[in-house]
């Protein structure tokens, strides 16, 4: 058979065609804001009720899956199109800077050192941090901690601030996660738990868990939860800002805060302006 000879000119355009073929079949697994069939991967806590929690049959509830939905939406993506990726509290600002995730809803608190690392949308939600006791304890303010067993999880600012701030003797035991610390508070391990009183509602409202703790009832701290985006990455967190403040505007972000938060009678703060952090 005789072969004909491709010229120069169409062997490149051969090879541009099948570049620009191959380059538009290829899929965005951090989200790039367009949606159209791509996917974005968003950290979130798995075993937080009330905030992030993946159920039994697969499927995540809580107030930062409703926000980050929200959010996502608002980028252009549909919930079936959102990959959920754990992230644990000590992983959050790696997972950003590697691009595991595009963007972490993940009871994440505004502080200082960690805006040197990360960018912060919100905040969408002002929390304070409490204490988590059995109901027969006598524990009734964070001095009364000294030369008990405190327990948070790994990565967290929550122990860390009682220790500096309160209760300085305190003997601290740090847990993978907040579930590893609730169960080293019912078996005796642990005198008390601390972290955001949001998050220890969650716990006290489960079904399992009634009736066995109390939250002690103090703020000993202003806890601003903001969406957490790779470092530089302006155009995203202006994005985010707004669908946030849409949130608010339109009703969604009550709604949410009442489903998540009203089974535990939660005393929730009012949504929070954008940019405003409260100390």
């Amino acid at each position: 058979m005789k072969l004909r000879k491709v010229s120069a000119a169409a062997a490149t355009a051969l090879v541009l065609a099948l570049t620009a073929t191959a380059c538009g079949g290829d899929g965005d697994s951090n989200g790039s804001g367009s949606g159209g069939g791509k996917t974005i991967k968003i950290g979130i806590k798995y075993d937080q009720p009330g905030l992030g929690l993946k159920e039994p049959d697969g499927s995540f509830s809580g107030f930062d899956v409703d926000v980050a939905t929200y959010v996502a939406k608002e980028l252009g993506y549909k919930p079936d199109q959102i990959e959920w990726v754990e992230t644990k509290s000590a992983d959050r600002e790696n997972a950003l800077s590697r691009g595991d995730v595009k963007l972490i809803a993940a009871t994440y608190s505004i502080t200082d050192e960690r805006k040197q690392k990360v960018d912060f949308a919100g905040p969408y939600l002002l929390a304070h941090q409490d204490l988590l006791v059995k109901k027969d304890s006598d524990i009734t303010k964070a001095t009364d901690l000294n030369d008990k067993k405190l327990c948070s999880v790994a990565g967290s600012t929550s122990a860390q601030n009682v220790k500096k701030d309160f209760a300085p003797k305190a003997q601290l035991s740090e847990r993978g996660g907040y579930s590893e610390c609730l169960s080293a508070l019912q078996s005796g391990g642990v005198d008390a738990l601390t972290t955001d009183d949001s998050i220890l509602a969650g716990y006290a409202a489960q079904e399992q868990y009634k009736g066995q703790f109390k939250l002690a009832g103090l703020k000993l701290s202003n806890e601003n939860y903001g969406v957490g985006v790779k470092k530089g990455d302006t155009a995203t967190l202006d994005k985010v800002n707004a669908a946030l403040e849409k949130m608010v505007k339109d009703g969604a972000w009550q709604k949410a805060v009442e489903e998540n938060f009203g089974p535990a009678n939660y005393k929730y703060e009012q949504a929070p302006k954008i940019g405003q952090i409260v100390q």
